[in-house]
Parts: C-alpha cells; sequence; structure tokens
C-alpha cells in the first residue's frame, strides 16, 4: 500500500521537493551578504538617531522581495490542500480504483492511514522547509521591518517559525475530509480553498489576538510613535499617532492605539481628519501662533516635547515581541487539534458513508 500511495504521489512530490531545493539555494547563497549588510549598518549607528533611519533604508530596499517570500510560505500550506488534500480520495472515487483496492486485503483503515500518514507528512515538511528558511533569511529584515511587517504582524507570524507546518496539516486533511464529503475533485478544490483561506483570515483576527491577556500601557510621544505634526495656522495642532507601534517594544502587535489627554481621557480621531497610512490624526487644542509648535519651531521638535510636558500620552494595548514563540506553538497546537478532528471525521465517514 505504501509503494502504491508512492507511485501515486511521486510526480508532485519529486515537483515540490525541485522548487523547494531552488528556493533554499537561492537563500542559502544571499542569506549571508544580507546579514552582512545588517551588521554593518547596525555598526554604523549612532546613539542620537538609535538606527532607525538605518532600518527605513534597509528594510526599502529589501521590501518586495520580502513580501514576495512570505507570500510564498503562505501559499504553500493551501496549495498542500488544494492539489495534494482535495483530490486525494475523490480522484480515487470518480474512476472506482478504492473499489479494487478494498476488495483486496487492504482495509478502508490502513487505505486511509497510508495516504494521510505518507502525504501529509510530505506536506507538513514541505512547508516545514519553505518557513525555516524563510525565516531564517529575514532575520535581519524582521528586526528592522516597519510595524506593519515586523514578525507579530498578522500576514508576517503566519509565514513564520513553526506555524506554517499547522497550517498544513490542517489545510491537506481539510481536503481530504472536503474531497470524501463532495466526491468531486474540481467543486472539492474549490471548496476547499475557500473554507481554508476563511479560517486564515478569521484567526488572526478573532482567536490570535486573545491566546494570551494582552499588555496595556501609556506611552510619551516620540519619534517611534508619531508620523508627523500639522494643522493650520491658528487652529488646532493634529498629531499623526501611529496606530502600529509603542516606544521601547520594537516589533510588538499593537491592538489598539489612541491619544490621551492628561485627565486620561481619549481624544476623538474624527476631529483630525485622516492622515498618512496607518496613522490617525487626531486634533489638539494647543497654539501654532506662538511657541514649541509655531512654524518656526516645528522643525527643531520641541512641539513633540511640549506634548509630552503637558500630560498628552499615547494609551496602547498590544502584545510584545518576545511572545512570538509561545505564540506560534498555541496556534500551532490549535491546529494540529483541529487536524484531529478532522481525521477522526474522515474515519467515521470512511467506515460509515462511503461505499
Amino acid at each position: 500500500m505504501i509503494w502504491l500511495t508512492w507511485r501515486q504521489f511521486r510526480g508532485s512530490a519529486a515537483m515540490m521537493a525541485a522548487v523547494l531545493m531552488v528556493l533554499v539555494v537561492v537563500l542559502a547563497l544571499t542569506g549571508p551578504e544580507l546579514a552582512s549588510d545588517y551588521a554593518a549598518g547596525i555598526a554604523g549607528c549612532t546613539p542620537s538617531d538609535t538606527c532607525l533611519d538605518f532600518f527605513d533604508r534597509f528594510f526599502d530596499d529589501h521590501d518586495i522581495i520580502f513580501l514576495a517570500l512570505t507570500v510564498v510560505v503562505l501559499i504553500v500550506p493551501a496549495l498542500a490542500g488544494l492539489f495534494w488534500g482535495a483530490p486525494l480520495i475523490t480522484r480515487e472515487m470518480e474512476s472506482g480504483t478504492h473499489l479494487l483496492v478494498w476488495n483486496q486485503s487492504i482495509t478502508r483503515g490502513r487505505w486511509l492511514v497510508v495516504k494521510l500518514g505518507l502525504i501529509g507528512l510530505a506536506a507538513m515538511l514541505a512547508a516545514a522547509v519553505c518557513s525555516l528558511a524563510v525565516t531564517w533569511w529575514s532575520e535581519p529584515l524582521d528586526r528592522s521591518a516597519v510595524p506593519e511587517m515586523a514578525q507579530m504582524a498578522p500576514v508576517v507570524f503566519g509565514a513564520r517559525g513553526i506555524a506554517p507546518m499547522g497550517y498544513a496539516a490542517f489545510a491537506f486533511v481539510l481536503g481530504v475530509t472536503v474531497g470524501m464529503l463532495m466526491r468531486r475533485t474540481l467543486p472539492a478544490m474549490v471548496l476547499t480553498l475557500v473554507v481554508f483561506a476563511a479560517i486564515q483570515v478569521a484567526v488572526p483576527l478573532l482567536v490570535r489576538p486573545h491566546l494570551m491577556p494582552p499588555v496595556t500601557g501609556t506611552f510619551e510621544l516620540g519619534r517611534e510613535n508619531v508620523d508627523g505634526l500639522g494643522g493650520p495656522q491658528g487652529g488646532p495642532m493634529h498629531i499623526y499617532l501611529r496606530t502600529s507601534a509603542v516606544p521601547g517594544h520594537p516589533g510588538a502587535w499593537v491592538l489598539s492605539s489612541e491619544l490621551i489627554d492628561p485627565s486620561g481621557r481619549t481624544i476623538s480621531s474624527g476631529d483630525g481628519g485622516s492622515g498618512p497610512s496607518s496613522t490617525i490624526a487626531t486634533a489638539v487644542p494647543i497654539s501654532t501662533t506662538s511657541g514649541p509648535c509655531s512654524p518656526q519651531q516645528l522643525p527643531a521638535g520641541g512641539c513633540t516635547a511640549e506634548f509630552n510636558r503637558l500630560g498628552y500620552r499615547q494609551l496602547a494595548t498590544y502584545h510584545p515581541l518576545d511572545r512570538f514563540w509561545p505564540f506560534q506553538w498555541i496556534e500551532t497546537g490549535l491546529y494540529a487539534l483541529l487536524t484531529l478532528v478532522l481525521i477522526w471525521s474522515s474515519f467515521w465517514w470512511l467506515r460509515r458513508r462511503l461505499s
């Protein structure tokens, strides 16, 4: 049975292995140079700029390949479910070869165990190789990425560490289960993709933020959490507060960010209009005709210090970067549990419903 399954699967396995080998070789050749450039840039930082300028330049120089590799890791589990899982049973049912196997000495349970075990492990291995290679290569970029693309950010988190292994196992078994229910390859592939994509969107939005209690804190305004200042002369000052960064916690996943006044009340962001990407513009009643926030003083940065002196702060709820690996293990465990439920459902359906 193992030999038969391997014969049916070896073409797809060889193609995936070839693609992964090319990816790993390219990353292995370019990774050391990337790490060297990062180390040289860090060595050239001065205490006054805390490397923020270097981080911006370094990430901007590699952002396209960074995003491309992230997408590659994200689609590998989906491909496993789409092209390995969904057709696995439906292809046999459409051709009738499953009946031939079942009439031999092979039981239904053993037939399914071999298929799930052999191909499922291959799917997990492919996701692991791809994810760990990209995680290793992207380490310098993860350290310098803008907050929206940091390791804890929802999109990037799913393309790092061990989580893609859990995604691949779940997607593959989901495809097998959907194929058993529908008994048609093309509809099973479409439904597998839709369900898996929906779950991949729902988990970061609804589940992952609650895997551990988030941290809430207040922070002074500065370069890390303020994108800019502006406003009409004589009118209220607009603070463009970053919604994805908190000072002193680089790489944190910010769930909420708002500006509070000296009494601790939230200042409505609707008063300031819209600001740059990933910011909220908040209007603050402070003089823009004289003092630190006048047009003559703004380039010196005294306006931000004036806001801090008056007691304005950022109130943020976030998950710090040091929770990356705990989140990875917890989420992978949740997907493993879902995978086991689907495996049980597949065996039950095979024995009770399929003939």
